[in-house]
């Protein structure tokens, strides 16, 4: 496999190369190098903000989760980002008109324009710090550890994280988001082709579909029914899930930044539609894979399952073709966050131009260093981790909503309650707040409060701003 990987990977860092070349000689301002011209077309915004939120887990945390939970797994993942086309073309309609009124350098900054109060844009910006931080840590980790397996005894997994950690923030840095854009586009490519490749020899094995399923639901039918063998597909885990995952498009900031830079609406609509393909054709095959997993692999580890399942039982081309793509995907996914990250506080910064800039590329690094080292102690439970991010960014669906679709957003509600959301959800993981209040499970019964404080707020009369 070493041959293939130097050549599948040596071809992917000169067309990343390339890609940085050209995004650094097209940019000619700061608003260039943060929203890339903002002239995004539909295909590339499709394949943008699909591998933005298709990322290491899609080649090895869904295939686990499947393997382990079974296909209970398709409602939390596959029904949900199904709907999530649904969320950003509807939504980012709204959010392009309120950005073409405002001007838009980020949601932090937007909200602080539309309640009128720079509070507004500091919660948003500390919830999204907060819980996008591990995200991109379970990305780093990820990669980390599929490296590890493949090759033991050249780095620890903390060595190849910080490998990927320097060289995104390199391209990063030097291309500015359309660098990012570009390896987007040609990071999904690649996953697409590795995740059916896999998928396809893990059916083959079986002879076909139904054979496999007929396997599963004779050996393990648990698998193949919620709650699952291990009982966590409850109904309100799947809805709370399902929530969480929808509001992501309006309360992440790299999928709002890149719903705002398309170039028209025909153009977000295209990426829409483009998005909710990509999803099938993305989640589909890790069933199959899950499936397989659970039926050869039962007793494995999850660093032994994906080693094996991804390399050893790959010919050398193919296993080169998924090792580029997962070092592909954890880049494409972390370098989008970070950098949303860092323009969030750009757009609460004030002052000259250059100066802001150096203390947004500068923050940058910051972030990817925080990142790197919740990499190095986080899980190894990939989408489960990555769920604590969707819910505790959908926390922040109220302050975003309210900011986008209200004229005078009632500040006295919003900013307060949700404060003390986002601190009970901490004290909920921590273990302080139970998980459960009465019947209902607390993530869920927290979402309801929120959803209520939204009708109220938009109800009840606005009062004087806190700035």
């Amino acid at each position: 496999m070493t041959r293939w990987l130097l050549v599948v990977g040596g071809l992917y860092v000169l067309l990343l190369v390339y890609a940085t070349w050209y995004a650094r000689r097209t940019t000619r301002s700061a608003d260039d190098y943060m929203l890339a011209g903002s002239n995004l077309g539909g295909i590339v915004g499709a394949l943008t903000i699909s591998a933005t939120q298709f990322s290491t887990f899609t080649l090895m945390g869904m295939p686990d989760f499947f393997r382990t939970h079974g296909v209970g797994a398709w409602i939390f993942l596959g029904v949900a980002d199904a709907a999530m086309a649904f969320v950003i073309l509807w939504y980012g309609y709204h959010l392009r008109r309120k950005a073409t009124r405002l001007g838009f350098k980020g949601v932090a900054g937007l909200l602080c324009d539309s309640y009128g109060s720079r509070w507004a844009g500091y919660l948003y910006f500390a919830g999204v710090f907060l819980f996008l931080t591990p995200y991109v840590s379970i990305q780093i980790r990820g990669i980390g550890i599929f490296l590890n397996a493949a090759y033991p005894d050249t780095l620890p997994i903390w060595g190849w994280a910080l490998s990927i950690v320097l060289t995104l923030l390199v391209y990063s840095e030097l291309g500015g988001l359309k660098a990012i854009i570009f390896s987007d586009a040609l990071q999904g490519i690649v996953m697409l082709v590795a995740t059916w490749l896999i998928a396809s020899g893990c059916v083959a094995y079986f002879g076909s579909i139904p054979e496999l399923f007929a396997r599963v639901a004779e050996t393990k039918p648990a698998l193949l029914s919620t709650p699952g063998p291990h009982g966590l597909f409850s109904f309100q885990f799947l809805l709370a899930s399902f929530i969480g995952l929808m509001l992501m498009p309006i309360t992440q900031p790299q999928l709002a930044m890149r719903m705002v830079i398309m170039k028209d609406f025909d153009a977000s609509r295209r990426m829409a539609v483009g998005f909710g393909i990509f999803s099938m054709l993305v989640i589909l095959p890790a069933i199959a894979t899950g499936l397989y997993g659970a039926m050869v692999y039962p007793d494995a580890s999850t660093p032994q399952f994906l080693a094996r399942v991804l390399l050893v039982e790959q010919t050398p081309i193919v296993a080169a073709t998924v090792a580029v793509g997962l070092i592909a995907a954890a880049m494409s996914t972390a370098d989008s966050q970070l950098f949303a990250l860092g323009a969030e506080l750009r757009s609460l910064l004030r002052g000259e131009e250059r100066r802001v800039m150096l203390y947004t590329r500068s923050a940058i690094g910051l972030f990817a260093f925080a990142a790197f080292m919740l990499a190095i102690v986080s899980s190894d439970q990939l989408v489960l981790v990555a769920r604590v991010s969707f819910i505790g960014t959908a926390i922040l669906g109220p302050l975003v909503l309210s900011g986008v679709f209200t004229e005078r957003p009632n500040t006295a509600v919003i900013l307060p309650i949700t404060t003390v959301a986002l601190v009970l959800f901490l004290l909920s993981l921590g273990g302080v707040v139970p998980s459960e209040i009465g019947i209902l499970r607390f993530d869920l019964a927290l979402l309801g409060v929120l959803a209520v404080a939204t009708v109220l707020a938009a109800i009840l009369p606005s009062r004087p701003t806190l700035r």
